[in-house]
Order: C-alpha cells, then sequence, then structure tokens
C-alpha cells in the first residue's frame, strides 16, 4: 500500500495546487490517496477546484507513480514531514495552510510536535538598536529558563540575538529557513547554523539545495508564527517581516506581544501599531511569564478526558468525542478543525461529519466558526 506522504508529494508539485488547496482537497475526500483517484467530475465539487486543475490531477495521475516518487525524493531529503504523518508538527496543522512538505535537519523533540513544551516565536527587525538586543536577550533568556523552546528565522538582527541567546543558555530553538535546510543564509550566521542544529532544529518548506529568495521569507513567516502558541516581536519599523508573522499569528488565533518602545525611534513604529491592533505589551519578564503562563495546557490526561464521553454512544461516536476531549486545548478558544478530526480518529470524512451533526444534536459539541469543534459546556 503507498504511504498517504507519497500523495501529499506528488500533489504538492502539481501546477495551482498549494497548500489551502491541499487542505480542501484531504478534506473532501478524507485522504490525498483517494483524491489521487478521484474522478474529475467529483474533484470540481471542490472548493478551489476548476476544470484546469481537475485536468491538472488527472495529467499527473497519468505520467506519475507516487511511490517512486517517493522513494526518490527521500534519497535527496531523508528527513522531512507531510501533513498526513503523525509526527507533523501539531499546532502547525491547525493553520488552514500548512505547508505540504516540511524538511528538518537537527535533534527532533516529540513533545515540541506535540504540543507540550510550548514554543513561542520572536522575531523583529533587521537592524535593531541597542535597547531591542538587550531586551531580546533578557526575553529570550528567561523564557528558555521556564522551559519553552523558542522560535526564530536565522536572520541578521533580533533572529540571530534570539538563536544565541538560546544557545548560550542551554535552551531548545528552531530556526526556519527561506531556503533548503542545507542552506546557511546569511552565510554569516554560518557558526550559529552549526550550533542551533546541534541544539534544536533547521526547518524549511523548501527541499534540499533551495537557494534563498526574496518571495520565500514572507511565506516563510506563517511557519514561524504557525509553529508557536504565541508571537514576541521585539523591534520593527512600519514594513518588517516581523510584522508578517505577526499577522499570521493573529490570523491563526495566536497571542501576539510586542516591546514597547520610543515614537523617536522609528524601528518601534511597526510595534506601536500592533498595540493599536490588539497586541499585548512586554512590561518584563515576569509579567510575561505571568501572561504566557495563562495559556492553556494543551494535553489533559487520557482518563480525564475519557470522564466526559457517555458510554452509550456508539463506538465512532466516543471516539470522535474524545479526540475533541483530547485536541480542544491545543486551539482553545478556537475549537478542533475538522481536518485534525479526520487524522485524529482515522475515520472517513463522511463519517466524521455525520457523527459530528449528531453530537451537536444531543448538545454534546458545539460548532464555532470554520467548522471547528469543542466539548460543550
Amino acid at each position: 500500500m503507498v504511504e498517504e506522504r507519497a500523495f501529499w508529494l506528488a500533489m504538492s508539485g502539481i501546477d495551482g495546487i498549494g497548500p489551502i488547496s491541499l487542505r480542501r482537497l484531504h478534506k473532501h475526500f478524507g485522504s490525498l490517496a483517494a483524491a489521487w483517484e478521484a474522478y474529475p467530475a467529483d474533484l470540481l465539487e471542490v472548493e478551489g477546484v476548476g476544470l484546469q486543475t481537475a485536468d491538472a490531477i488527472a495529467k499527473a495521475r497519468r505520467q506519475i507513480q507516487p511511490a517512486d516518487l517517493l522513494q526518490q525524493h527521500e534519497q535527496a531529503n531523508p528527513t522531512f514531514w507531510t501533513p498526513g504523518d503523525r509526527d507533523y508538527p501539531r499546532l502547525l496543522l491547525e493553520a488552514p495552510d500548512p505547508p505540504p512538505m516540511l524538511y528538518y535537519r537537527g535533534i527532533v523533540e516529540p513533545a515540541e510536535l506535540s504540543g507540550v513544551t510550548p514554543m513561542i516565536a520572536i522575531v523583529g527587525t533587521r537592524t535593531p538598536s541597542d535597547y531591542g538586543r538587550r531586551w531580546t536577550r533578557r526575553i529570550t533568556t528567561t523564557l528558555v529558563n521556564h522551559g519553552f523552546t523558542i522560535v526564530s528565522g536565522l536572520a541578521e538582527g533580533i533572529d540571530t540575538e534570539v538563536h544565541q541567546s538560546c544557545v548560550a543558555a542551554g535552551g531548545r530553538t528552531i530556526a526556519v529557513l527561506g531556503c533548503g535546510t542545507d542552506v546557511v543564509y546569511p552565510f554569516s550566521n554560518r557558526g550559529l547554523y552549526q550550533k542551533v542544529m546541534q541544539q534544536g532544529l533547521i526547518v524549511s518548506e523548501h527541499a534540499t539545495g533551495t537557494q534563498p529568495d526574496r518571495m520565500f521569507f514572507p511565506r516563510r513567516n506563517r511557519v514561524i508564527a504557525g509553529l508557536c502558541r504565541a508571537t514576541l516581536v521585539m523591534e520593527a519599523p512600519e514594513k518588517s517581516g516581523g510584522l508578517i508573522t505577526a499577522r499570521y499569528a493573529n490570523e491563526y488565533g495566536r497571542d501576539v506581544y510586542v516591546l514597547p518602545g520610543s515614537l523617536d525611534n522609528p524601528k518601534a513604529i511597526g510595534c506601536l501599531n500592533l498595540v493599536e491592533q490588539g497586541a499585548q505589551l512586554i512590561l518584563g519578564e515576569d509579567k510575561l511569564i505571568e501572561k504566557l503562563g495563562m495559556l492553556p495546557q494543551l494535553d489533559r490526561p487520557a482518563a480525564a478526558a475519557q470522564s466526559t464521553i457517555p458510554l452509550n454512544l456508539p463506538p465512532d461516536m466516543q471516539q470522535i468525542l474524545l479526540a475533541i476531549a483530547e485536541l480542544s486545548q491545543v486551539s482553545n478558544p478556537e475549537g478542533v478543525c475538522f481536518d485534525l478530526l479526520v487524522q485524529k480518529t482515522g475515520l472517513a470524512a463522511g463519517s466524521v461529519s455525520s457523527s459530528l451533526i449528531t453530537l451537536e444534536m444531543q448538545d454534546l459539541i458545539t460548532t464555532l466558526p470554520g467548522m471547528r469543534y469543542q466539548v460543550a459546556g
């Protein structure tokens, strides 16, 4: 039987199919393996899939053997995840547009991938002030000492301060690149790149050998935001990649914090604009830790979750309700998305959909905007 990840690889290479389309196809058919075999007429039922895309899928099916493609790809890219893999980062999977391929190098920590160990993004300008650098070091070191894993982009400036502070404090750090995981950019950070790989992870949605490109970096920022439960912007002018990361964090329902700065400092204006949009202020290490400590725990003991499940429900419904109970903390208050329930339970999409309707009619779950679900009560 061909692995599901082979179909994520094959379909992600088809022109006109991006991460959002892949999610829609997966949601509609229950798996990309089923989508790969679907008739064009059935493909046209998927939102955003037109004749051109359906024809492209049919053409790819005639030309590509997913199993062979996967074998060839793994030779050059031995370590990567797809959304069909159990180890795909849990919070990133909650985003509406998770990368179909996420390559990595370094030391994998399962507790980070499952969401048990909280990850926090710290980003900002490539040309920070001394004030921005100093507070970046202070905040990063404090978070590391409290057990957080820190995510940034290995760029010059704030990102460099973040990774260096993590390494110096002996903490875990993840660098998200806008190039292949084997490409060091900027090259001035080659030593830091090695230290991060020895003490954390290098990740990217780009395959081995991919060189940096300006158009890759804005999309890279969505991965930084998607991996993390909160994003901290330390210093950012009105136009900054850090603001893009904050925008994605907002879209994903994650908290955004900013370091307050002076109106006389152009590098602080972007942060002040974020405050106007609802971001929270960083008012010192202790207050930040207190606020981050209020983030809900991502996992409850299995026994506690199990105790909320009525025993008179059919097995499939018990399984779905238990999955919502176990996963709801990860996206609270946004709820658990449909795709994640299908993946978690392993049930057919149609079965999950009909069970959700019944569970809602019995007042056991609540449906939230965006086809998200949480346990009622």
